[in-house]
């Protein structure tokens, strides 16, 4: 009788030893091995696991940072966006410049963008209007509608459209005339670090650019950093080309940009700057100041009467706004000083608004 009753005391101590609160309250004496043990298990996708035993990780060797931002990420990858930055922030708090920390805290603002823009259908229908217009040393107002569709797929996103642009100009030349674009753009996801942009255009017409191509690829860096390059190419009469580098910068709610183009003439490379600062109020939603100063700082050529432009300083505001899960804005105006040939300046304005609607489709 008494052997019965103490194999059952024994049967149910050695259950409490193996349930995952007693496990969380283990000692824990070479930190070291339990992290690689963490890691994994997270590399197996036992995220469940991982996380419980991460947190007693964090907990036993609270100044363990490794521990703390693979605690963060551990819980990014389950969705769990908010506190996974708080993890990390905590880290932060006291090691303001570890280079781990500010690359997990990058990751997780990404991913967690993403997932947002992912909670809306894949499919949109977009619609939109542009205008830019100056008066010297002609009157030219030039005012684009555009309409398409934007798919999500699992490697990326595609959106096509029809371009409608109008040009009005003044005496002498009295011109009103309408030309026609088609455009096709993807930005597809190539790895984990790594993504792009490309682009294709075309127009039948007179004032938009036969042809307009573009390619620019991203890498992401330690510490919230990324760096881009790529080359834009324009058919009107000849062909142009003009290459772009990026540094870019995720600094808490903020996204902060230095773009430079190059623009290769025949009289050799001349090159325009911008500065841009993006304030995100959440996920998605934004306000946008952008700065340029050089040759060709209102790219990408629109239409070829930009062609005539020397060198231009420029300021821009945009505003993004998702209202709804389905609708989103877009809104900008810009001012640009520009000097259309040697000596000559003018004053240029620009603005427009598109709207984009997610499509629930039927299943």
């Amino acid at each position: 009788m008494h052997r019965y009753f103490y194999l059952s005391i024994l049967f149910i101590l050695t259950l409490g030893c193996f349930s995952p609160q007693a496990a969380q309250s283990q000692s824990i004496t070479d930190p070291e091995a339990e992290y690689a043990r963490i890691r994994s298990m997270a590399s197996l996708e036992d995220y469940a696991g991982a996380e419980v035993s991460a947190r007693n990780l964090v907990r036993q060797y609270p100044g363990y940072g490794d521990a703390r931002i693979l605690l963060g990420r551990i819980l990014a990858w389950q969705n769990n966006y908010e506190e996974a930055e708080s993890v990390i922030d905590t880290l932060l708090l006291t090691e303001p410049d570890n280079r781990d920390a500010l690359a997990a805290v990058h990751d997780i603002k990404r991913w967690s963008r993403k997932a947002a823009e992912e909670d809306t259908p894949p499919t949109d229908i977009r619609a939109g209007y542009t205008f830019d217009t100056y008066k010297t040393p002609y009157d030219r107002f030039w005012q684009v509608f555009n309409a398409g569709a934007g798919h999500r797929f699992s490697w990326g996103t595609v959106v096509a459209g029809v371009n409608a642009g109008n040009i009005i100009i003044g005496e002498p030349a009295n011109i009103n005339a309408t030309d026609l674009q088609y455009s096709v753009e993807a930005w597809p996801t190539l790895s984990k670090s790594n993504y792009a942009y490309m682009a294709y255009a075309y127009s039948p017409g007179t004032y938009f650019p036969r042809h307009r191509a573009a390619l620019e690829l991203w890498q992401t860096l330690p510490a919230g950093w990324a760096v881009s390059a790529g080359v834009n190419y324009y058919h009107f009469t000849d062909d142009i080309f003009i290459g772009t580098l990026s540094l870019e910068k995720y600094l808490g709610n903020w996204w902060l940009s230095g773009r430079g183009y190059f623009y290769l003439k025949d009289i050799g490379v001349t090159t325009s700057f911008y500065l841009n600062a993006r304030r995100y109020f959440n996920k998605t939603d934004y306000l946008q100041l952008t700065l340029g100063t050089g040759t060709a700082p209102d790219e990408p050529f629109d239409i070829m009467t930009d062609l005539e432009r020397q060198s231009a300083n420029s300021i821009r505001l945009s505003y993004f706004d998702r209202i709804t899960p389905l609708w989103a804005v877009r809104v900008g105006a810009g001012f640009s000083y520009e000097e259309y040939t040697a000596g000559f300046h003018r004053k240029r304005f620009e603005g427009g608004i598109g709207f984009i609607y997610s499509v629930r489709m039927k299943r």
